[in-house]
């Protein structure tokens, strides 16, 4: 599995390198999304930019990291260029439970105002 990541302090960025993120690829996936939360990565940026197709075990690692940061963090889809991608996500409904921003840029920016709304209200606490 080909990727980069990209770690910041309040986030970090997993580009995958891929046209294709299926069974063969799911599984490191998964395994990569492990890794990173127990490293204590509290906000994951998941850049699909360079993938073309997706498939039910794509998915399937994609729900599975939405389930990891659940309560932890963010867990932001970006970068969903190719048209079938964005039909497989909207068909199979995954856009009313994933947080999907359409840029790197404006996924970064979303992270940093998450971080500081929840800073203000654990003050006002």
């Amino acid at each position: 599995m080909k990727f980069s990541l990209d770690k910041q302090e309040k986030y970090a960025v997993l580009s995958l390198n891929e046209e294709n993120l299926n069974s063969m690829i799911a599984p490191d996936l998964k395994s990569e999304f492990v890794f990173l939360r127990n490293e204590g990565v509290k906000n994951l940026i998941f850049n699909l930019g360079n993938v073309h197709y997706v498939d039910s075990s794509g998915l399937s690692a994609i729900l599975t990291a939405n389930r990891i940061w659940k309560d932890y963090g963010n867990f932001i889809v970006t970068g969903i260029l190719h048209p079938s991608v964005e039909k497989l996500i909207k068909i199979s409904r995954l856009d009313t439970i994933l947080t999907i921003i359409p840029t790197l840029e404006e996924a970064i920016d979303y992270t940093f105002m998450d971080e500081i709304e929840k800073e203000l209200k654990s003050e006002e606490e």
